[in-house]
């Protein structure tokens, strides 16, 4: 059976995703056909930017069925992008490129033709426009999917926050027994289906230690009362756990994953463990669909320094699958 393509949105025209897509397909071979969809003058002017060679084959999008594949060259779905010195005008092309290169792609998945999808890196605030918390919900509301979740993944360790990019304010409102029972179903469901056994999962408190000065605690009223139900149900999970205590190595070791209860509770401590070995899954959605774990980082862009890693990783969970 051939390898269905991986279906690779460039992201934001501003990123170093250029630098660490060559990287990683000069690096390393992969069986799934890769089909770029970007801009093919963006694309010209990076590979001459970091002196790289390889034949273009810019492709119909209509007729991909028809077409037979392979990694020779790059597979380009050419998207249009126009210049402009106005700063305002440029956001707006910016966002409409990005969205047009994400309708490609979800047509395609929708049509059956891929169940994979990458992204390269995107400033969330120019493109949402705070219309969505992350990409995560932006990619889950073109499929109708609500109950997602964000997967930092490493094979050692994973993490998943519970509330994603939402401002530390409004995080304790958000922290429910029925929050946290529907993301623990879904790490689980997606363990079993994917790597084929059920996760041993962590669970982090919200307060410092797990407790508080207010006569209303979450740890003891919503967390801890989350997990003994599900320790009914038999998942195999335990907490709430001190979110400063867990991630040492005999308690982390433990555990395939860990939940948080919020984005840099548990992101902060995986970066600093893995640094570029990790790559950003969204659990729930009915095809994979990951991202290098981290930014557009416009600061190093053509310094031909970046780390391609999280790509490789990234396209390897796809390409094996």
């Amino acid at each position: 059976m051939k390898a269905k393509p991986i279906l690779i949105v460039a992201g934001d025209p501003d990123s170093i995703f250029f630098e660490i897509f060559f990287k990683s397909i000069k690096l390393k071979r992969y069986k799934s056909p890769l089909i770029l969809i970007c801009n093919i003058d963006k694309l010209k002017s990076e590979m001459k930017r970091f002196n790289f060679k390889k034949d273009l084959r810019v492709l119909n999008f209509t007729k991909l069925k028809k077409t037979k594949l392979d990694n020779k060259k790059i597979n380009l779905v050419n998207i249009e992008l126009k210049n402009t010195s106005n700063l305002n005008k440029n956001l707006k092309i910016t966002q409409l490129y990005i969205k047009k290169s994400f309708d490609i792609a979800f047509k395609l998945i929708k049509n059956r033709y891929s169940y994979k999808l990458l992204n390269g890196p995107i400033n969330k605030k120019n493109f949402l426009n705070s219309k969505y918390l992350g990409v995560t919900e932006y990619v889950a509301s073109q499929f109708n999917q609500k109950k997602i979740g964000m997967l930092i993944y490493n094979k050692e360790l994973s993490v998943c926050p519970l509330t994603t990019h939402l401002p530390i304010k409004l995080v304790s409102k958000k922290i429910t027994k029925k929050t946290i029972i529907n993301k623990i179903s879904i790490i689980n469901n997606f363990f079993i289906k994917y790597f084929g056994f059920k996760p041993k999962i962590g669970v982090t408190g919200l307060n410092p230690h797990c407790e508080s000065i207010l006569k209303f605690n979450e740890d003891d009223k919503i967390v801890y009362s989350a997990i003994s139900l599900l320790k009914k149900k038999r998942f195999n999970v335990e907490g709430p756990f001190a979110a400063d205590t867990i991630f040492i190595k005999n308690i982390r070791k433990k555990y395939d994953v860990i939940l948080g209860m919020y984005h840099d509770q548990v992101l902060a401590p995986i970066k600093t463990l893995f640094e570029y070995d990790a790559i950003n899954i969204t659990m729930g959605l009915p095809f994979l669909r990951v991202s290098p774990d981290h930014g557009p980082n416009k600061k190093m862009i053509g310094k031909n320094i970046s780390n391609p890693l999280s790509m490789i990783k990234a396209l390897n969970f796809l390409d094996i699958r």
